[in-house]
């Protein structure tokens, strides 16, 4: 059955399966993995941990983007050792691995 999500209009593009991801946000926006059951307490629709990053004009993971604080060295490093594990946990660049199918809303039908 077809379902509705909604992403940014400059979301770039959802990758085919196995290829680098590039923050389209298609599988964030569909449901929350694993780890972010957990982190949003949601198991259905979008996560609430995603967050569009307009800079880089793409999705982010809002586990990944907390702020390390500027409490001195040790902390960064740790804040950072932390982001490397969850980036582990949830799969970040290790390729797409959404089988969904994106269609743009304005795409014809078919």
């Amino acid at each position: 059955m077809p379902r509705v999500i909604y992403l940014h209009a400059e979301a770039p593009p959802k990758p085919a399966p196995g290829r680098p991801c590039n923050g389209c946000g298609v599988c964030c926006a569909s449901e929350p993995c694993p780890l972010g059951m957990l982190a949003s307490r949601r198991r259905r629709g979008a996560c609430r941990l995603l967050r569009w990053d307009a800079g880089g004009a793409r999705y982010r993971c809002g586990l990944l983007d907390a702020p390390g604080g500027a409490a001195g060295p040790l902390r960064r490093h740790v804040a950072a050792a932390w982001r490397r594990f969850l980036a582990r946990r949830i799969g970040a660049g290790q390729g797409c691995d959404a089988s969904l199918e994106a269609v743009p809303a304005d795409a014809p039908a078919a």
